[in-house]
């Protein structure tokens, strides 16, 4: 790098960084934009009266949930999935081993509504995943085909979550439906942090469905077919993994043909999000700790964006580092020479780039009626979330999570 010319070192420092960026802007402009595309095409075909038309008779609807120690969260939540308006649904609840008072909550329900069912995990199963063991012993005591998975701690938008998600089996007879399940907005760095990263990941995981490569769901707000989960031999294949109930079973068994995206606001699943680092941390964790367990294809496709990202940042602090030692050491400014092309568009293209990123999840976030972020916010989460999750991925787990 030299300030007093233009040389083929020059070239390649120019050449790298705007092949990362084209790579960075491809990424984003096709799958992290897809979900607001996909909202207002719906919400145009909705002001011309071309929604999609549901079913004359609506199937019935299993809603299944795994309780581990949940009865408070089913004491506030649970009602909301029993005052649905669908015509014909059953909820089960499977009590996994809980050790306060579960049962008896979901016991005082029952009185109340024939609907709510409950079965429970043997005390004495030895399996790698207990909560696959309860979704699996739910989906064989279900009465109806379709199966409509949440968490205990999870309240619907509105009534008509399960007959918003049900919409995504009407369109071309598919097997599997990935909806969206946000966190609640709350004070402090942690949540915003959450819910930032819960955003950026579902704008992944459903734009790169409804570009034709589906690879994870996740289990807050989740549907399949019966059928489908016992022809593919369900958990079958993933009892030694901790979790991936959601994600490495949709990961498996989705194709471009068979699988579906709802995103209409009345389909959310919200949750609280963890209130300490701490919690957040365990929970990444425990996460990602499935991933290596992705299809060869997945984590090719999962690990561009992030390698190019980190290159993209790197190669332009390495121009803007070294033109400003080469300044430093020629102590004048000349504007006009030829050497200044680079960092300036080194430069150029990372506020560019920055503005798309800033651009694409607000108005995303705007559409989906969420919050949105500050371009420091973005910045910041930008650079520190990969960090977070190289760091979990290359350290081993020193304790196993039930859940």
């Amino acid at each position: 790098m030299d300030l007093g010319s233009f040389n083929t070192i020059d070239w390649i420092a120019l050449g790298v960084v705007g092949a990362l960026f084209l790579i960075q802007l491809y990424w984003y402009s096709r799958y992290l934009a897809a979900p607001a595309r996909r909202m207002r095409k719906d919400k145009k075909a909705k002001a011309k009266g071309q929604e999609i038309e549901e079913q004359q008779e609506l199937p019935g609807v299993t809603v299944i949930l795994a309780a581990h120690n949940e009865c408070v969260n089913l004491s506030n939540y649970l009602q909301a999935l029993l005052t649905q308006e669908y015509p014909t649904y059953e909820v089960i609840v499977v009590d996994d081993g809980s050790e306060d008072s579960t049962r008896d909550v979901v016991e005082q329900y029952m009185h109340r509504d024939p609907r709510l069912k409950m079965t429970f995990v043997p005390h004495e199963a030895r399996v790698g995943s207990t909560k696959k063991l309860a979704i699996t012993l739910a989906a064989k005591a279900a009465q109806y085909e379709y199966l409509l998975l949440t968490d205990a701690d999870c309240v619907p938008e509105s009534s008509s979550w399960i007959r918003e998600m049900m919409k995504g089996f009407d369109a071309e007879q598919k097997d599997i439906v990935l909806g969206f399940s946000p966190y609640f907005e709350d004070k402090g760095h942690i949540n915003r942090l959450v819910r930032f990263d819960t955003l950026f990941n579902g704008l992944h995981y459903l734009g790169a469905a409804l570009c034709g490569h589906p690879y994870m769901g996740v289990g807050r707000n989740l549907a399949y077919r019966k059928r489908l989960f016992f022809e593919s031999g369900g958990f079958s294949h993933l009892m030694t993994n901790k979790a991936g109930d959601d994600d490495l079973f949709v990961n498996h068994v989705a194709t471009r043909s068979n699988t579906a995206v709802v995103l209409s606001r009345e389909s959310y699943m919200w949750s609280t999000a963890k209130q300490t680092m701490k919690e957040w941390w365990q929970q990444k964790r425990r996460h990602l700790s499935v991933s290596p367990a992705y299809m060869t294809s997945t984590k090719w496709r999962l690990g561009v964006e992030p390698m190019t990202r980190g290159l993209f940042y790197a190669a332009v602090l390495l121009i803007l580092v070294g033109y400003g030692w080469q300044l430093l050491k020629a102590g004048t400014i000349d504007w006009l020479n030829p050497g200044f092309l680079v960092p300036a568009v080194a430069l150029g293209l990372f506020l560019l780039r920055w503005i798309i990123q800033t651009t694409i999840i607000n108005v995303s976030a705007r559409r989906m009626g969420l919050r949105r972020f500050s371009m420091m916010s973005v910045l910041w989460f930008d650079i520190a979330l990969p960090l977070v999750n190289l760091w979990m991925l290359a350290v081993p787990l020193k304790k196993q999570y039930k859940w």
